[in-house]
């Protein structure tokens, strides 16, 4: 099986654990497999921490609110803190010696770089369980200790505190059992209208199924579909207009077959022993149904090689449409470019959760990324070809303290025509309609650099001494930029790129910008806005904007207001005085660099005061975020990933997902079928198919991400290493946090080590890739052999798959 870190987007598809222990409790982690099922979980695990009693070698300041009787209070509010020296401990004995299956430390701070767990089966005699060294705080480190005998005392002693306090623990907890296995859940993402889970015999994809496309709309979902399915079932799944085989997947579309009243989007799915039913008015309809039936499928699926997986489909209804119609994502690729490849690369991982708008942030103050021609009437003789020769070669580089914006400087690019062309045919397979952005008046320093005849007098900032163009600006400095209001060459220079974008952008949208002009006056802006909004709806398409323009003279019933922060009765008032729409990207709710773990290095916090987590982005309803408006004037949701520090795509996702996907659900499912809780027991089986994906997405610590395990079937000689494989896929884990052993059918036992091609690091801002399990023993007799993995991490329950291995004779 092939897990790459991040997959080439050549094709309509793809691309620690910090969690409390309640959390743990609620929903670990063996879902069942197609190649096997969750070892059976004991009873309720207890606690024994809280009936026990804790001391430590020394209190903070002597103060009665951090002595080590908070560590084993049931409350994470308070906690024990020790003096500022490195040899510190905390204990806890036991009420009565048990054994302990493993152990939780919560740090709210204050953490430990370097300590160790012991246990005692007296207070006196120590043993070593095991030494961390941790590189991220705050977090919670679960800690197997699986003791064969009963231990009376567990203890953490300290080697390296993180800085220069002490050691802070708020809860210590001794459990005596693993977690039992969670409910089955089916995963899907976003949360459909209705959905009826039938039970009884699953439907199978076998070598035989064909894809039936019927109606003229429907061949090219059904072609995605197909695309999909194929290079992990290794099957040829024919897309025709007509079968008599056995147990079709078939895909319909034409009026009157989705949903009554959501004909653009809306769908019908399905799912019986004997057939799969995808039933839309419209294709993109159809779509939606291809990316549900896609969750319903096995994550192995997802895999860019043959998969031995057995193929099922649960047997479900399901009648779906989304609250709103737009449900986008932005990037901003003017601070930080990111090539054709790339942009395919985010629009896989976005799709599959029926993201419908790609929204490209195209033109900002450190660069220009779309190539516009000289256009045959040019009266001011610019040369357009300066604005990617010149401003495609400048990005992000530094602050104004000359410390790196990032782990690297911006990369920089641009896209010529036929690059644009190609990243709109990738959105419009994907059912995404491409937004494109050029900001103005301010944020324009780009095109002042480029372009010598815009820098007249009223544009800012000024040239240098003996130079025609401002300079080059790569910080992360805003407002300082602006047109001239007063120039003509202003406004030739808008309407000639205008209206070349428009003509490349089959989409009906063109985004002005419009933020942040702060050294612009209110005259001027009012001045150049309408001009510019006038001059997009000249050219048949609706305009749209930051929420700062709300207040000018949009075009009646024709304009969208993108609001991200600051006034929102402006923006009311553009709804009921112009019949403007209104997108919202709200930046607490849906800036994706700010925080999303205060554990984070890199990021905003100024949107929530703190990170903004994934309930952040899911805890929202936007149908009542603007006073004063009915929802039907709510176009839908937008999340944005601004490029001050982000560079290239696999930054990206590990900053977007998952909270792009709560994003994706706020925009599709009513309000009052959303719930916080359910919503991250879905996503936690979503973890392992974005992992067999390759995408690099951020492990939040209060997703209970299930692990899942497949093995791979194969024949070896007699006296061959039998060179046995399992995959495993664990998010947030570390090769070091999983325990393996595999049960051969003849009795053998091994202890076998899991690798990772790359393992989870949140200051690097990588996710781990999946896990390979690999048996090389050799069988001296020929027959065929059972084995069956166990693969478990400290508190959770164990996952388990079998292969076998036909053994020849030499």
């Amino acid at each position: 099986m092939s897990i790459p870190r991040s997959r080439p987007a050549t094709r309509p598809r793809r691309r620690l654990l910090a969690a409390h222990l309640a959390v743990i409790l609620a929903a670990t982690l063996a879902a069942a497999v197609p190649s096997g099922t969750p070892a059976v979980a004991a009873a309720t695990p207890v606690n024994l921490a809280r009936t026990g009693t804790a001391t430590a070698s020394s209190v903070e300041l002597d103060r009665a609110d951090f002595v080590a009787a908070h560590v084993n209070d049931g409350d994470r509010g308070t906690r024990w803190s020790s003096t500022y020296q490195d040899d510190n401990w905390v204990q806890v004995r036991l009420a009565s010696p048990a054994t302990v299956d493993h152990v939780a430390l919560t740090w709210p701070n204050a953490c430990a770089r370097d300590f160790t767990l012991q246990t005692s089966a007296d207070g006196t005699t120590w043993t070593d369980v095991a030494r961390l060294q941790r590189d991220t705080c705050p977090r919670t480190d679960v800690i197997a200790v699986n003791s064969s005998q009963p231990v009376s005392h567990v203890r953490m002693r300290g080697h390296k505190r993180w800085a220069g306090y002490g050691y802070s623990i708020s809860e210590f907890e001794i459990w005596n059992d693993t977690a039992p296995a969670p409910a089955p859940s089916l995963g899907l993402l976003p949360k459909p209208v209705s959905l009826s889970e039938n039970g009884g015999t699953p439907y199978t994809v076998n070598r035989n199924t064909p894809i039936v496309a019927v109606g003229q709309q429907a061949t090219a979902p059904a072609t995605y579909l197909a695309g999909l399915l194929r290079p992990a079932t290794g099957y040829a799944l024919p897309v025709v207009s007509q079968s008599s085989a056995p147990a079709p997947i078939v895909v319909e579309v034409g009026a009157g077959k989705g949903p009554v009243g959501h004909a653009a989007e809306g769908y019908r799915l399905s799912v019986t022993t004997a057939k799969v039913q995808i039933s839309a008015d419209t294709a993109n309809g159809a779509l939606n149904g291809v990316q549900t039936l896609r969750q319903l499928l096995p994550q192995w699926v997802e895999s860019d090689t043959v998969v031995g997986a057995t193929w099922t489909v649960p047997a479900v209804t399901i009648s779906d449409y989304p609250r709103f119609a737009h449900r986008g994502m932005m990037l901003d690729v003017a601070r930080s470019f990111y090539p054709m490849n790339e942009i395919k690369a985010y629009i896989d991982s976005a799709a599959q959760y029926k993201i419908n708008r790609l929204h490209l942030h195209l033109t900002d103050d450190q660069g220009w990324r779309i190539a516009i021609d000289n256009p045959a009437s040019n009266p001011s003789g610019i040369d357009y070809g300066l604005l990617t020769s010149v401003s495609g070669r400048t990005a992000m580089t530094y602050n104004d303290s000359g410390q790196l914006m990032g782990t690297e400087l911006g990369v920089t690019g641009f896209y010529t025509r036929a690059d644009y062309a190609e990243i709109v045919r990738y959105a419009g397979l994907n059912g995404m309609t491409v937004v494109p952005e050029i900001d103005m008046p301010g944020h324009t320093n780009a095109a002042l650099h480029a372009i010598p005849q815009l820098n007249t007098a009223g544009a800012q900032p000024k040239p240098a001494p003996g130079q025609q163009t401002a300079p080059a600006n790569g910080t992360g400095n805003v407002g300082y930029s602006t047109f001239d209001s007063a120039s003509p060459t202003t406004y030739e220079f808008v309407t000639r790129v205008l209206t070349q974008i428009a003509a490349m952008t089959p989409g009906p949208y063109l985004h002005i910008g419009g933020d942040e002009a702060h050294v612009t006056s209110h005259a001027n802006y009012t001045t150049m806005v309408d001009a510019f909004t006038a001059t997009v709806a000249s050219l048949g398409k609706t305009v749209v904007g930051w929420n700062e323009y709300a207040g000018t003279t949009l075009p009646a019933n024709k304009a969208v207001v993108q609001y991200w922060n600051g006034d929102r009765t402006a923006v009311a008032n553009a709804v009921t005085g112009r019949g403007a729409t209104v997108v919202l990207s709200p930046a607490a709710h849906t800036y994706v660099p700010q925080k999303q773990d205060s554990r984070q290095p890199l990021g905003g916090t100024w949107a929530c005061g703190g990170p903004c987590g994934l309930d952040r982005h899911y805890n929202w309803d936007p149908g009542t975020f603007i006073p004063n408006i009915a929802e039907t004037s709510v176009l839908g949701v937008e999340s944005a990933l601004w490029g001050e520090f982000i560079r290239r795509v696999g930054q990206a996702q590990y900053y977007s997902l998952p909270r792009l996907i709560a994003t994706a659900e706020v925009g599709w499912t009513p309000q009052a079928q959303r719930d916080y809780a359910d919503f991250i027991t879905r996503l936690s089986v979503a973890g392992g198919r974005l992992t067999v994906e390759g995408v690099n997405f951020f492990p939040t610590a209060d997703v209970p991400w299930r692990q899942q395990a497949i093995g791979r079937s194969g024949t070896v000689p007699v006296g061959a290493p039998a060179g046995a494989t399992w995959t495993v896929t664990a998010p947030g884990l570390r090769s070091t946090d999983l325990a393996a052993t595999v049960t051969w059918s003849d009795g053998r036992v091994e202890a076998l080590t899991p690798t990772a091609t790359r393992e989870p690091s949140i200051p690097a801002m990588q996710i781990n890739s999946a896990f390979t399990v690999v048996s090389r023993r050799a069988f001296g007799t020929a027959g065929t052999y059972t084995g069956t993995l166990s693969v478990r991490a400290a508190g959770l329950a164990p996952v388990q798959a079998a292969l076998t291995v036909t053994v020849r004779a030499a």
